[in-house]
């Protein structure tokens, strides 16, 4: 393809003549599709495991309830909730609702969709809400009365952008949003901090820090923990460098000396730093720990409270009231500990038995008040278990979800595939026993990018449309998230971005070598960055798949930065405009590299109009160029969702039946 791009006219989200080409392309694919003798049948089961009424209500604690968001065929856009630990015990708690979505878009006539809350802390009596557009990133924010249920009259409301605000006290929050020409960075974020008394007008709000225009966003927060009172600024130089700053009562900045590809946060007496990069004598992927007074004085020195070693990777860790929780993986397994602080060191115990190949979660704790903690335990073929604790008294079993498909005869395998370099490169399969049935239709997902790990997890869609019907279910851990911890990810930064398209190829073939399956019979499917991950596969490895799915994706790597968010991902692909970046990119972009003279495997492009972080031209560009070059390409565009792809379970349904109706076409005969 030359430098002249003929497409960009897709390019105009809304423009008459996109929408009308979009519209088109939406009605082929459902004459394609949704027309197959399964395709009612099977987006009624995906459905039915959406709403069902027995999942698990994950929840939050603030103070003394815990508060639920919750979907279901009643109420498809979702009721903010809160119950007592007392109730949540039960079977079936008694929910105070607090607000009603469904109401609220009928009452004011918008496809309002929740994109969360912020809460006052201590008393949680006003919470921050904001709303979404039909699932934009884009928000709208009101001041929320807890007591009254109501949005409280004369509040702090902000009109729709993307905005970012937390509570400082009764009455002031720090603030970014778009308050006009220069307010925003590049990438579309809030460049500048603001603290907004109340009662007075927003473009009043007073300026407390400016990033600058290339930087990629600029937040505040204050830390209201009695004792420990502090505001925190940073500044987010690009997606994988920022800087923190403590911030005075009379608005000085002190920087936090840490090293600017690190993550650090403030805990009580506690700087926490997770490090990417070698410092003080420790590896990256390390976590530790300093005293935070001690720090600002000069003081360096760190207790290590995780190492890594080459096959092991820190996966997340929470506070409790005295406790620290760290979660780590071994080969992509989870294990689970606790570490106490004392006041010669730091003790460890082993918090719970985790079961081979599965994934352990803290999904909540009482940093606040107590040692309380909720752990949430599942894999691919186990539903999940909520667990309720205290550290060092017992555990129990406090939710159960239920099974949602038929796993007689499927197991879970993990595999290790060998990229292009020697790398060794690890994968699930999930499916029966291919000694016994031999190759069979199988799915392969990956995403590969920007420190995301994909762990094992329980999938009743994935068991309902793929498992059930015989087909094989397999997850890669190729680099470029974060499975083996950052160095993990930074092999796949930039120009070496082909290495985490080397590696799914690698799994694929490994596949294929195995007996599991066969190209004609392996699909491939990946979204936002992993649906540049498909475009990699359709244009470099095509004659390894039978079909290619590719969902938000993001495929034109020349202009990526000037569309929407996509300036604040230069820092993990490279930049287009510089000498430097733009071979790499130009070799990379599957937008740049269709070609007539390849024979393609069928493609089915998924994205939303209202995608305001990866712009629907991507994939309408794509597949515009497929078309024009002869290729197999079904586009279908939901005009609401956002990023997400869907802003309601049907909608979700929808495209799910969509993607595995389309899969099961082209890599087997249907069992349904």
């Amino acid at each position: 393809m030359d430098d002249e791009d003929s497409y960009l006219w897709l390019e105009d989200v809304q423009g008459a003549a996109a929408l009308a080409w979009v519209d088109e392309r939406n009605a082929e694919t459902r004459v394609a599709l949704t027309t197959h003798h399964g395709f009612a049948v099977l987006k009624d089961r995906l459905r039915d495991v959406l709403d069902a009424s027995d999942r698990i209500p994950y929840s939050t604690r603030y103070g003394e309830f815990l508060y639920n968001f919750w979907r279901d065929a009643g109420q498809p856009r979702g009721v903010w909730r809160r119950t007592t630990l007392e109730q949540y015990r039960k079977d079936n708690p008694l929910w105070e609702a607090l607000l009603d979505v469904d109401v609220l878009a009928a009452t004011e006539g918008e496809k309002w969709v929740w994109a969360g809350a912020h809460l006052r802390y201590p008393d949680y009596r006003r919470a921050l809400v904001c709303l979404s557009r039909d699932g934009s990133d884009a928000v709208v924010v009101r001041e929320f009365d807890l007591t009254t249920r109501a949005f409280l009259t004369g509040g702090f409301e902000v009109g729709e952008a993307k905005t970012w605000i937390g509570w400082i006290d009764a009455d002031h929050v720090f603030i970014g949003t778009d308050f006009g020409p220069g307010s925003l960075t590049a990438s579309g974020y809030p460049r500048t901090v603001r603290r907004w008394r109340r009662g007075t007008l927003l473009e009043d709000a007073e300026p407390v820090f400016e990033a600058d225009a290339g930087d990629v966003s600029a937040v505040g927060w204050h830390d209201a923990t009695p004792g420990y009172e502090r505001s925190f600024l940073s500044r987010s130089i690009d997606f994988h460098h920022s800087e923190l700053y403590l911030l005075s009562s009379d608005d000085r900045r002190s920087k936090i000396d840490v090293p600017d590809d690190a993550s650090a946060y403030a805990h009580r007496q506690h700087l926490m730093v997770t490090t990417k990069s070698p410092w003080l004598g420790h590896p990256a992927g390390s976590l530790l720990v300093f005293d935070f007074d001690a720090f600002l004085t000069g003081d360096r020195t760190a207790q290590a409270l995780f190492t890594p070693d080459e096959r092991t990777a820190l996966a997340g860790h929470s506070w409790t009231r005295h406790h620290l929780i760290l979660e780590t993986m071994r080969d992509v397994a989870t294990s689970v500990e606790v570490l106490t602080p004392h006041a010669d060191g730091w003790s460890r115990t082993e918090l719970a038995q985790v079961p081979p190949l599965s994934a352990a979660t803290v999904v909540d704790t009482d940093p606040d008040r107590s040692d309380e903690y909720f752990l949430d335990v599942d894999g691919y073929l186990t539903p999940s278990t909520l667990y309720y604790g205290h550290l060092g008294a017992e555990t129990e079993p406090i939710k159960q979800a239920p099974a949602r498909f038929d796993t007689a005869g499927l197991s879970v395998e993990r595999c290790f595939a060998t990229s292009a370099d020697g790398t060794r490169v690890p994968y699930f399969v999930i499916g029966a026993d291919h000694t016994k049935t031999g190759p069979v239709p199988t799915l392969l997902y990956g995403y590969g990018g920007f420190e995301y790990c994909l762990t094992p997890y329980y999938s009743p869609v994935t068991g309902r449309a793929w498992l059930e019907r015989g087909g094989t279910y397999v997850v890669a851990n190729i680099r470029g998230g974060a499975e083996y911890g950052p160095t993990w990810h930074q092999a796949a930064l930039g120009k070496n971005r082909v290495r985490a398209f080397e590696d799914f190829a690698a799994v694929a073939a490994d596949l294929v070598a195995r007996g599991i399956t066969t190209p004609a019979q392996l699909g491939a499917s990946g979204a936002s960055n992993g649906g540049l991950l498909m475009g990699a596969m359709l244009t470099r490895y095509p004659h390894l798949f039978g079909a290619i799915v590719a969902e938000v994706p993001l495929l034109d790597m020349l202009r990526f930065h000037r569309l929407l968010a996509g300036a604040s991902w230069t820092a993990e692909y490279g930049n287009p405009d510089h000498d430097n970046d733009r071979p790499h990119l130009q070799d990379i972009s599957p937008y740049h590299n269709l070609s007539d003279g390849r024979p393609y495997p069928p493609v089915l492009l998924m994205t939303s109009t209202c995608d305001d972080r990866v712009h629907p031209a991507h994939a309408r560009k794509a597949a515009a160029r497929l078309r024009e070059l002869g290729h197999q390409v079904l586009l279908h565009e939901n005009t609401g969702g956002g990023h997400a792809g869907a802003s309601d379970n049907e909608q979700a349904a929808f495209n799910c039946a969509l993607t595995y109706t389309f899969l099961w076409e082209q890599l087997g005969t249907s069992r349904m």
